[in-house]
């Protein structure tokens, strides 16, 4: 009788693990088909998280610092430039240094400032939707905000009210990666000014916009970009004195290891949205482009984990 409980225990241990380990066979399989059936997200769709105006639907990632260095100088041609500025190297319309924080993956931290109109911003973007690689989601869409601050504009004397000096950008940044080498965007804007910018009769506090850019790879390295917007804004459209432009950009971008490179012409004088967007007058068929540039700089701030390193006792 003992001979056979002991046969029986061990027949019954032998079926409980022959099922577990038929469980873990089949466990294993359904992940593989699981992985196996998750589309993977399209990459690298934009190089920078900026193009020559516009903000891609790139993110900083997690624990990385984003340095960025903007530069506008100033008419190549027209009364104000030519070889008496060395065709507009001897001056500077805008300066942009800012700071790009990857919180997460998808949420990074903005801050910069200006010489536009000494404008200190603070902000955010975040990645909602990204492209899949087998069509599911045909698109990518980011979404960002800023504050600005003008705490040392010359026009002090306007500024009756302290909140009068601060403006407001929202925005939506749809992406779409055509092919290896085509990646597009558009970005429905909403800015406003608490004192209409610039500060004239007539001018509105909220208005909208649209901007679209592009980008075509020509290596691996280098590529060419494109960049518009247009506000939709009666006062701009049919003011006469001054006369308002839409920002237009064309340049070229280079890829130099940690470096992004962007070297562009344009009309705009300004550098942030809520001042080019809201006071461009300088037009190309006058002559009034610009040479510009953009350094980006990625820097690694996470923790680094290294197996092999022995820990220390002191």
């Amino acid at each position: 009788m003992k001979k056979v409980c002991i046969a029986l225990v061990l027949l019954l241990a032998g079926q409980t693990l022959r099922a577990q380990t038929d469980t873990s066979s089949a466990d294993a399989l359904m992940s593989s088909l699981t992985a196996e059936d998750k589309p993977e997200d399209v990459i690298a769709s934009f190089k920078a998280t900026r193009l020559i105006f516009s903000q891609t639907t790139e993110t900083v990632k997690k624990h990385n610092l984003n340095f960025l260095v903007t530069h506008r100088f100033g008419d190549i041609a027209g009364s104000e430039g030519g070889g008496s500025t060395l065709f507009g190297l001897d001056n500077s319309s805008d300066i942009f240094i800012g700071f790009e924080y990857g919180l997460t993956d998808n949420l990074d931290l903005q801050f910069g400032r200006s010489k536009y109109e000494q404008l200190i911003e603070a902000g955010f973007k975040y990645a909602v939707l990204h492209q899949k690689a087998d069509g599911s989601m045909p698109f990518s869409l980011a979404l960002a905000g800023k504050m600005g601050l003008k705490p040392y504009s010359v026009n002090t004397d306007v500024f009756d009210d302290y909140t009068n000096r601060i403006n407001y950008m929202a925005q939506a940044i749809i992406a779409r990666k055509f092919s290896s080498k085509l990646s597009v965007l558009v970005s429905p804007t909403f800015v406003r000014n608490n004192l209409p910018f610039p500060f004239i009769d007539g001018n509105e506090k909220d208005y909208i916009a649209i901007s679209a850019a592009a980008r075509y790879k020509i290596t691996k390295r280098f590529g060419l970009v494109v960049d518009y917007a247009h506000p939709f804004s009666s006062f701009r459209n049919n003011s006469t004195n001054p006369k308002f432009y839409d920002p237009l950009g064309v340049g070229i971008e280079v890829e130099t290891g940690g470096h992004v490179f962007t070297l562009n012409f344009s009309n705009s004088k300004a550098i942030s949205e809520m001042n080019f967007l809201s006071d461009t007058q300088s037009s190309w068929d006058k002559g009034q482009y610009r040479l510009g540039f953009t350094i980006s700089r990625m820097f690694d701030l996470g923790p680094k984990h290294n197996k092999n390193k022995k820990q220390s006792n002191y």
